[in-house]
């Protein structure tokens, strides 16, 4: 069991995460190119096949699952809620101890029996974000894995969203880039495609070449990978807590009525045997 588990105070992280973005919109250059612009060439183009990144996840990997905890309250639970979650079952799959879950995880004053709810009044994420953050309870079952790891790396600087980020999964995404300062800012470049429309005009599409990295972040790129990693699983897991023991117990189901049927066939054998 991890001891770092730290939710960092959550008061105001939605205003000063807003902020973060602006200011660090206000920094980066353009986010469009025209075909062959940026250094990077062929298949080392970042991000070029990102359409195809997995999470690659795995529910039973504990340590994996304690991390994501810690990453959900730290960077999330300020906004997003898992309502079919409480906090005592968190800590009992998880094997958390009491005494950590309720120094490091539990907002203060809430009981272990409370559900994992975020303290964010809805009429000021409307007014702040346009749109009430999610709850987040069964996203990962909704969208799948995939989709919610491939929003979190997809992330780049656009100057004219108000929160100063876009994201290739999700295009004109509400939320901010919550976790810039982790990954680090990236801009993304676009190539000027052309395409023939009806009487032979030309329309230009701009089409994702790659990104291109202009601030780094306090955790390297494989780093932020397993950080993202370890989140996707634990939103995974707490879109079916019991997953884990349903895969088990089902082993042993097919087992039985494989052993059951082959009970079947020799009873049948032994009532017909007279007949054939």
């Amino acid at each position: 069991m991890r001891t770092e588990l730290a939710p960092g105070t959550r008061a105001g992280r939605a205003a000063a995460l807003l902020a973060a973005a602006l200011s660090a919109a206000a920094l980066a250059p353009g986010v469009r190119a025209e075909e062959g612009a940026g250094s990077a060439e062929g298949a080392g183009k970042s991000g070029a096949d990102w359409e195809s990144w997995r999470a690659d996840n795995e529910v039973s990997d504990m340590a994996s699952l304690q991390r994501g905890a810690r990453n959900f309250v730290s960077y999330c639970l300020g906004c997003h809620s898992l309502k079919y979650e409480r906090w005592s079952r968190l800590g009992q799959d998880l094997e958390i101890p009491g005494r950590l879950l309720q120094a490091d995880l539990l907002p203060p004053g809430d009981p272990p029996t409370e559900y994992i709810r975020t303290s964010m009044p809805a009429a000021d994420a409307q007014s702040w974000f346009g749109k009430t953050p999610p709850d987040l309870a069964l996203m990962a079952r909704a969208r799948g894995g995939d989709y919610i790891y491939q929003l979190f790396k997809t992330y780049y600087v656009d100057p004219t969203r108000p929160t100063g980020a876009n994201n290739l999964r999700l295009p004109n995404i509400a939320m901010p880039h919550v976790l810039s300062e982790l990954e680090g800012l990236k801009r993304a470049v676009f190539r000027d495609v052309v395409r023939h429309g009806e009487g032979g005009t030309e329309i230009h599409e701009q089409v994702f070449d790659h990104f291109e990295q202009i601030a780094p972040g306090r955790l390297g790129a494989a780093e932020y990978d397993g950080f993202v990693r370890d989140t996707v699983n634990f939103l995974d897991y707490v879109g079916e807590p019991t997953q884990t023991a349903r895969r088990a117990l089902g082993i042993w189901v097919v087992l039985f009525l494989l052993v059951f049927s082959w009970l079947a066939w020799l009873v049948k054998r032994e009532y017909w045997k007279d007949v054939h």
